[in-house]
């Protein structure tokens, strides 16, 4: 499995929140935008000035798509599997990418693809992937 670099001085913060069940994102510091995912300057105002905020951990499916083979070898025994983007309710810009899951601990690919819609309200859920990795997934909630 392809996981990320924790230690990576950008986003370390962000994974980090996440090994403690937070979901955060920068917010420049100049102009109050928010960004995601973390780089070292506003895509704005070109600052390199922020902060990290806590966010809610709630928004809805923006886009989405399901993943079909071939894929990484990690993932073909979980294919097909929906990715989503959720617009996060902090700001309807800033937006994450993920995998849907259809309750806490359950498998990239518990989530019928039938049943995905856009607009759909989600909510994060952090799943424990390796001993430094805790990624956010996403669960629909009734609308």
């Amino acid at each position: 499995m392809s996981l990320p670099d924790t230690e990576d001085a950008d986003t370390a913060p962000f994974w980090a929140a996440a090994r403690e069940q937070r979901l955060i994102a920068q917010r420049c510091d100049a102009c109050g935008r928010l960004r995601c995912p973390p780089h070292p300057f506003c895509a704005a105002c070109r600052s390199p000035a922020m902060s990290w905020v806590d966010l809610r951990g709630r928004g809805r499916i923006w886009s989405y798509i399901v993943a079909h083979g071939p894929t990484l070898p990690a993932f073909m025994d979980r294919v097909p599997f929906p990715v989503i983007v959720v617009e996060l309710d902090e700001d309807p810009a800033l937006r994450m990418t993920g995998n849907l899951i259809a309750q806490s601990g359950a498998a990239i690919d518990s989530v019928a693809p039938e049943s995905i819609y856009i607009g759909a309200p989600v909510r994060v859920s952090f799943e424990k992937v390796a001993d430094d990795v805790t990624l956010p997934c996403w669960i629909m909630e009734p609308a």
